[in-house]
């Protein structure tokens, strides 16, 4: 909200709020907040910086502080404010005296110019410069692309130049990557043009988050560990059928070299000055969803509480920071936050978003069957304490947002209404108390996986499907079924998987609301990310390189004269 000329109150979109901010100096947030000396900064600017990875390594010793895991019930075009609140209860937490840091994710330039807009937070609970992450920001998404794409190449030129390792070109898997949403780029074909351009075959392109490298990215946690993981990357096979890696090719140091400066996490602050690490930007829906290990576990050696968000709902982005990243890290949420809204619980209780606005009762306790079953995943499957964040809209009455409390606490969860979108942080300093009372409470049960290690990857998807999304049975197309095949016979067993469904519902059918139970998991393919240490499951419609709606938003961004960037979000 602001104060228009005459008087009247007006409402500040999220790009006027973040510029109109007073920014402090990056080097000062660092060392007041988090006792970070300016020379241990890698500076982009005033506002931005890298924190050096030689300093981050010297505090291997200190003690890990507190995680926070912020996720959220199966998102609606309503909205629900995911990362706003990770930043809201950031900043309540720091108002109260803590040292807090947020770990968020680094947007995609897909969704900002595609359906999403900006992707910083929003309202008054944003991390700034609000353009600069949404755009370029320090350059990590370009050096991934190039890093990627010089993979590419070079398996290309060791096939137009001999072809040592006697590649099966129909096998090559490996695909470009750009970070723009581009349906056409999906299907390609490469090579054309005669024997000069190489080999004529098949290929295709990503978005850069939906990439094997940016698993690899934001799993690694330090440059040797980056190396050895793109040396496992598997490309393809040869004619023999044995696996071909990036080790292989001889791509591991070129593609370590571009990322060496990226892998240091991006520190920024909200707009009341916390600090938030930025970094690393996977999708949950298509990949595992989870910023980085680096910042996570740099933060945690940093401050007392860390609040990090892993994407989408419970049934994804919680699932695979549990299974995959908890996994592979070794790091465990002391907490959980299940971000609710009353228009997301209307619209699982069936009602259309055009009357949304409208109080409904009768929708709010139709939709809670969403919400429950997300907190059923994270306390009764993977034994983490969780408490509710109501993030409240203006439309929403006082009657909807007690019903919702009075029945999530009837399921002995704690909720408590929050306003940080209109009021910051102390819009969500009630919530903020709540998460500190269940972090000093002591937990019902042990922390676990959703599967063990030693199951059959089948298996793995089953219990992902059954336990997690409510499914009756697992279906594979026979592609996917000679894929798996494959690599239980390449001795890749052990891996987690990493599903990619849609986020709108916990089947593959987006417009299937609510808490579904015994529908049909379609496995259409499976891909094997070995540097990133998983299975990825692609199931139904999705697809890794998304396309643009009818209305992007690149139609409304535009510079004005002098410089100002506009309509972001």
């Amino acid at each position: 909200m602001g104060r228009g000329p005459d008087g009247s109150t007006t409402v500040l979109s999220d790009i006027e709020i973040a510029t109109a901010a007073t920014v402090r100096p990056i080097k000062d947030v660092a060392a007041e907040t988090l006792g970070i000396a300016e020379q241990h900064l890698v500076p982009y600017g005033h506002d931005k910086a890298k924190v050096d990875l030689g300093y981050l390594a010297s505090l291997a010793d200190r003690p890990l502080g507190r995680l926070v895991l912020v996720t959220a019930m199966s998102p609606t075009p309503a909205g629900e404010g995911k990362t706003t609140t990770v930043v809201g209860l950031t900043d309540a937490l720091h108002g109260l005296g803590h040292r807090v840091v947020a770990c968020l994710r680094e947007p995609s330039m897909g969704p900002v110019f595609g359906m999403k807009g900006g992707a910083a937070g929003g309202g008054y609970s944003q991390v700034v410069p609000m353009t600069d992450i949404n755009l370029h920001f320090t350059g990590d998404f370009a050096a991934l692309t190039a890093a990627n794409n010089l993979l590419a190449a070079l398996v290309d030129n060791h096939v137009h130049h001999g072809n040592e390792l006697d590649i099966d070109v129909r096998t090559i898997s490996w695909k470009r990557v750009l970070d723009t949403n581009d349906r056409a780029l999906r299907e390609v074909v490469v090579g054309l043009g005669g024997r000069i351009n190489g080999f004529p075959r098949e290929d295709g392109f990503d978005i850069v988050v939906a990439s094997e490298l940016m698993a690899i990215f934001c799993l690694t946690e330090s440059w040797a560990d980056l190396k050895r993981r793109i040396g496992e990357i598997v490309i393809g096979y040869s004619r023999a059928g044995r696996p071909v890696t990036a080790g292989d090719v001889g791509a591991a140091g070129a593609m370590a070299v571009l990322l060496r400066d990226a892998l240091a996490p991006n520190l920024v602050q909200t707009l009341e000055g916390a600090p938030a690490f930025v970094h690393g930007g996977p999708f949950a829906n298509i990949a595992h969803g989870c910023s980085s290990v680096m910042a996570t576990r740099s933060a945690l050696r940093l401050a007392d509480l860390v609040v990090t968000e892993a994407g989408f709902g419970a049934d994804l982005g919680e699932e695979k920071f549990v299974d995959i990243k908890c996994r592979l890290s070794g790091l465990r949420p002391d907490v959980a936050v299940v971000v609710a809204t009353v228009r997301a619980l209307k619209y699982h209780g069936g009602v259309a978003v055009a009357d949304l606005g409208r109080e409904d009762l009768r929708a709010v306790e139709a939709g809670m069957a969403n919400l429950r079953r997300h907190l059923d995943t994270i306390r009764e499957v993977h034994g983490i304490p969780c408490v509710v964040a109501i993030n409240r809209f203006p439309g929403d009455t006082d009657l909807e947002v007690a019903r919702v409390v009075e029945l999530v606490e009837a399921d002995g969860v704690g909720a408590w209404p929050a306003t940080h979108f209109t009021d910051g942080g102390l819009g969500a300093q009630d919530l903020a108390k709540g998460v500190l009372q269940a972090l000093d409470e002591p937990a019902a049960s042990s922390f676990s996986f959703t599967y063990p290690d030693d199951l059959a990857l089948v298996e793995k998807v089953e219990a992902v499907a059954s336990t997690v999304y409510g499914a009756g049975r697992v279906s594979w197309d026979p592609k996917a079924r000679r894929q798996l095949q494959r690599l239980e016979r390449d001795g890749y067993h052990d891996l987690p998987v990493c599903i990619a469904k849609t986020q709108y519902s916990f089947s593959t059918d987006p417009t299937l609301l609510g808490a579904p139970t015994g529908h049909e998991l379609r496995v259409r393919e499976v891909r094997l990310a070995a540097g990133a240490g998983f299975v990825v499951v692609v199931c139904g419609d999705m697809m890794t390189m998304p396309g643009l709606p009818t209305q992007p938003a690149a139609l409304r961004i535009d510079l004005a004269d002098d410089g100002t960037i506009l309509n972001l979000s």
